[in-house]
């Protein structure tokens, strides 16, 4: 019998796969197929660091331990470099025949340097000495220890050969006699990657930072002449955490760790073809194989082309989808009085994220606020959230934020917020110790009539402004009193010391979360009949959790309907005959990332739905601090149900998986209407917006006598 589960690693691959598709897809925008390019490129490079760095380890340790995939880490390794080398080559095919070429047609035009003019030529001289050359350092290879090459920097590489005649450094330094030299050069990153060249009417042409630096860099070596290049990144293991049971200062070993993440093993290397000889020497150096190795025809990081934007006029682009203010806040006034009333809830990006900073804002500002307590987990920088908190503090009020510092590669940018948020008087808890607090929460307590009124938000996605306007999330404020209690039960649990306190409406991981879930599978289990099945739908980033899958094949097989929206990873394998044939697993990957948690419950008529922080995941529901919250409110739960469906429907850009584990086009009737679903969404919420617009309030005028 074929594996239960897919292997979560290849699984991976072939999400970045569906974020490939979507930049080979003609019909969408050129630059928005080059923003998915790098995308593929950025998580390529996460998914190196971490999770094949992590198979390695595993090599060494426990090489002939099998996943529940049946896969040991050689065989895990060889697949992943198969798939991923396969992928990396369409990525950049991609790029050199078509996504180049279609620029070049808008007379956006990427030059080489064998091609430049002699105007061109002259201008890019020019740059490199008065711009780059100042800012280069050409460092030996011929030393001990071998130089340091930093995480994900581009280098460029140079073959040297003496000039002969000439005397140069390498008789005064003593450094080695082998007949080749090789020199690294980093290529500075704190600078536009993207040159723009004089050009002819009509055209814009321009060149890559890192091509001038190969072409020019003898002006680095005296005395030498350049026989080949290289340009190359490492990507290295960031699969490492704290000892955080040492009694060490956290705080002081989290920078050290971050110190450790820049000269860690390497895993990766990704070059051009431009030297076999530099190629090997750095693999020697590096200790990698060849499966580590990804040579690409021409740019490196297809990244910095994005630099392309800024003269985009919007014909490349997606057109603009306009974040609307929700109809149910006023924008003049808090929230108090309205969140008092009802549930709002907020679906960005296709609603402003503004709800979320006024909410902050009011409560730092209102003098009947006496306390602000949440989580901050990625915050993005200069936010206006943290901004608000410090003013809130200075101010007076008790504002205790639980900063997570193990957020993985935004550790830095958390220690310095947590260091600017004590500074201004708030009390800061730095995470627990094991677990990740990845739940989002706010919860404001206000006197209201001589006693205390709490208010919360809850959410699936960071507080985060900026993300926010790519990720799509849905958040809740409420005041309902059990949903309040036990959001306090939460902060006392996480801030201080308390024995579990039973909560009436959140689930949190790892206490109750797990259990919860399961529980409501077993019970749509024993509710389902064959005459009126049961019905599960689930919306999240990545299903791994082998206890839920193992229970969600039960539910398959007692007949219960399962609907799963994935947009990555995902080990059940659906659609096989009396296990999983009652599965079905879809993802839609299109402009905006889908990041939302939503999980319904038929419960036989009696229906639940929930939103929460958390994926099906071990480490969210086994070793994270995570937050599931109810919708209870009638008019919220039918909009998020809506929401939910609504993702089922999608013809456009979801993708069905298969038993094989491949992911294919939604089939669908030949006269079917092709269906979008965050196309579809934006429609919603701007003809609620217009119809806000056209049914202006209206207001009537007392006449009172002077």
């Amino acid at each position: 019998m074929e594996s239960r589960f897919f292997n979560r690693e290849l699984s991976w691959v072939e999400f970045n796969g569906r974020v490939l598709h979507q930049a080979l897809r003609k019909e969408n925008p050129l630059l928005e197929r080059l923003q998915f390019l790098s995308i593929v490129t950025s998580n390529f490079d996460e998914f190196f660091q971490v999770r094949v760095a992590s198979v390695k380890r595993m090599l060494d340790n426990s090489p002939s331990l099998q996943d529940v995939s049946g896969l040991t880490p050689e065989l895990v390794l060889k697949q992943i470099s198969a798939k991923s080398h396969l992928l990396i080559r369409e990525q950049h095919n991609c790029l050199k025949n078509d996504i180049l070429p279609s620029l070049a047609k808008e007379n956006i035009c990427y030059v080489k340097p064998a091609d430049f003019s002699a105007s061109q030529s002259d201008y890019a001289l020019n740059f490199f000495l008065s711009e780059l050359f100042p800012l280069l350092t050409p460092l030996r290879t011929d030393t001990e220890p071998f130089p340091h090459i930093g995480n994900l920097s581009l280098y460029a590489a140079f073959l040297l050969k003496p000039i002969s005649g000439i005397r140069n450094a390498n008789e005064i330094l003593k450094g080695s006699d082998e007949e080749d030299r090789i020199s690294l050069v980093q290529i500075p990153s704190g600078i536009p990657q993207i040159l723009w060249l004089p050009s002819e009417s009509g055209r814009k042409d321009f060149a890559l930072i890192e091509e001038i630096i190969t072409q020019y860099g003898t002006q680095l070596f005296p005395g030498f002449a350049v026989e080949e290049t290289l340009i190359f990144k490492i990507a290295r293991d960031a699969d490492f955490a704290v000892d955080e049971e040492s009694g060490r200062d956290f705080v002081n070993e989290m920078e050290k760790v971050l110190v450790q993440r820049q000269s860690s093993f390497p895993v990766q290397m990704t070059c051009n073809q431009t030297s076999e000889k530099i190629t090997r020497f750095l693999m020697e150096k590096l200790e990698l194989e060849d499966d580590d190795v990804y040579k690409v025809e021409d740019i490196v990081n297809p990244g910095v082309l994005m630099g392309l934007r800024e003269i985009d006029d919007g014909k490349m682009s997606f057109p603009e989808w306009e974040k609307y203010y929700p109809d149910s806040l006023p924008e003049d006034e808090p929230y108090w009085d309205t969140i008092k009333q009802h549930d709002v809830l907020l679906h960005v990006p296709y609603e402003s994220y503004e709800p979320v900073v006024k909410f902050i804002n009011d409560a730092a500002d209102d003098p009947k606020v006496l306390a602000i307590k949440m989580t901050l987990y990625r915050t993005g920088t200069d936010s206006p959230i943290v901004a608000a908190l410090e003013r809130a503090a200075r101010k007076g009020k008790q504002v205790v934020v639980l900063v997570e510092l193990k957020a993985r590669f935004d550790e830095e940018r958390n220690i310095a917020r947590a260091h600017q948020l004590e500074n201004a008087g708030v009390t800061v808890i730095y995470g627990l110790v094991n677990l990740k607090v990845h739940a989002k929460i706010i919860m404001v307590m206000r006197r209201e009539n001589g006693s205390i009124r709490r208010y919360a938000h809850l959410a699936t996605g960071n507080y985060n402004p900026k993300t926010a306007k790519i990720y799509s999330d849905l958040s809740l404020f409420t005041s309902n009193y059990e949903i309040v209690n036990d959001a306090s039960l939460f902060f006392n649990l996480v801030t201080g010391y308390s024995t579990l306190q039973s909560m009436k409406q959140l689930g949190m991981a790892p206490v109750t979360l797990k259990t919860k879930l399961l529980s409501m599978i077993q019970r749509e289990i024993e509710r389902s009949t064959p005459e009126h099945p049961g019905l599960i739908m689930a919306k999240m980033n990545a299903l791994t959790h082998e206890e839920i899958i193992e229970a969600l094949y039960k539910a398959s097989q007692a007949g219960v309907k399962v609907l799963l929206n994935i947009r990555g990873v995902c080990m059940l394998v659906p659609g096989i005959s009396g296990l999983s044939e009652n599965i079905r697993v879809v993802s839609i990957v299109d402009r905006y990332l889908e990041h939302s948690r939503i999980f319904y419950f038929q419960n036989d008529g009696d229906e639940e739905l929930y939103l929460s922080s958390a994926d099906w995941m071990s480490r969210n529901l086994d070793r994270r601090i995570e937050l599931m919250f109810p919708i209870l409110d009638s008019k919220v739960f039918e909009e998020v149900k809506e929401i939910l469906e609504v993702y089922f429907k999608d013809t456009e850009n979801a993708l069905e998986l298969k038993e094989n584990g491949q992911w294919a086009q939604i089939e669908t009737a030949k006269d079917a209407k092709p269906f979008r679903a965050q196309e579809y969404l934006y429609k919603k919420y701007k003809k609620r917006a217009d119809s806000v617009v056209k049914n202006p309030k209206i207001e009537f005028e007392v006449r009172r006598k002077d």
